[in-house]
């Protein structure tokens, strides 16, 4: 694979993890609004505060992540060793969102459009994350001043 089509790929990877951190937290108070109708009086005040918490915290930090992969993009297709234990750990990580949703939630979540774009956001950032991430690529050379790759 290319540099610059290694490149082009995690950096769409990383526009992609971003926009679900956007999705995330655009999502965030129509979710709040499904509590607060479908669950019984005395447990809204419950699930709310927990259900906001975590789609706050999850929406901002995918949005690091997205940039760090785009940021990270160039030096990791060029070998950097920073750049690839960077594009490596995010890929790894996100690889682990889709398996986990499905396992934890099963399909019965599907019939909201948010949670089915969301999980197809995550599915393909994920595959093409570790595809890309895990790539072999040429050490570069010392003289450029950069680490060796793999």
């Amino acid at each position: 694979m290319s540099p610059r089509l290694r490149t082009i790929i995690l950096r769409l990877s990383g526009v992609l993890l971003v926009g679900l951190g956007v999705l995330h937290l655009g999502v965030t108070s129509f979710i709040a609004r499904m509590v607060r109708d479908g669950a019984a009086e005395g447990a809204v005040g419950w699930l709310t505060p927990p259900m906001l918490l975590n789609h706050v915290v999850v929406g901002i930090l995918l949005l690091p992540l997205g940039g760090l992969i785009y940021y990270a993009a160039p030096h990791a297709a060029a070998g950097a060793r920073w750049a690839l234990i960077v594009s490596r750990s995010i890929a790894v990580a996100v690889a682990t969102l889709p398996p986990t949703l499905f396992f934890i939630m099963g399909t019965g979540y599907f019939g909201a459009a948010p949670f089915r774009i969301a999980a197809a956001i995550v599915s393909v950032a994920s595959v093409t994350l570790l595809v890309v991430a895990f790539w072999r690529t040429a050490p570069m050379r010392a003289a450029s001043g950069g680490d060796s790759a793999d």
